[in-house]
């Protein structure tokens, strides 16, 4: 996304990544059984890093980014650099772009989960977001970080 954001969108997006980790923070809210419950169970698993990509489908121009191209992207780009697996959501969505034009377009989410020592997930996720914005000239590629509490 470009530097040159408003503020507005500066607070749309900080309000989403907040609402992201809110849904992902249950903790405090679970951890005072209710009035006469039992002793809530501590869920299994370890804190471990999340990451979501959300690609635009629409090329500048016109035209869209196909299922067959976005697979081809993935197959080349994304499993080398996650090879233990992601998770791909198609959607739609809408963003304002650098020229203050509102697009909706076809999108495609991409969520990792690491763990902590993962040391090489920071550099393969930002080369999966410069890939796909050359490949695609796309302006963007949106990216949120949370903890989740990861159990396999």
């Amino acid at each position: 996304m470009s530097s040159s954001l408003t503020v507005s969108r500066r607070t749309v997006v900080a309000v989403f990544a907040a609402a992201v980790l809110g849904l992902g923070g249950g903790v405090a809210a679970s951890a005072a059984p209710l009035s006469g419950a039992a002793e809530p169970q501590a869920s299994p698993g370890e804190p471990w890093k999340r990451t979501e990509l959300y690609f635009g489908a629409t090329k500048p121009g016109g035209g869209e980014v196909s299922d067959a191209e976005f697979t081809a992207f993935s197959d080349k780009v994304v499993t080398p650099a996650f090879p233990d697996g992601f998770t791909e959501l198609a959607g739609r969505g809408q963003w304002r772009g650098s020229d203050g034009v509102i697009t909706r377009e076809k999108s495609r989410l991409i969520i990792v989960v690491y763990p902590f020592g993962d040391r090489d997930a920071n550099r393969e996720i930002e080369e999966i977001r410069s890939a796909y914005k050359e490949a695609f000239s796309q302006e963007s590629v949106l990216r949120t970080d949370s903890v989740e509490k990861v159990s396999f």
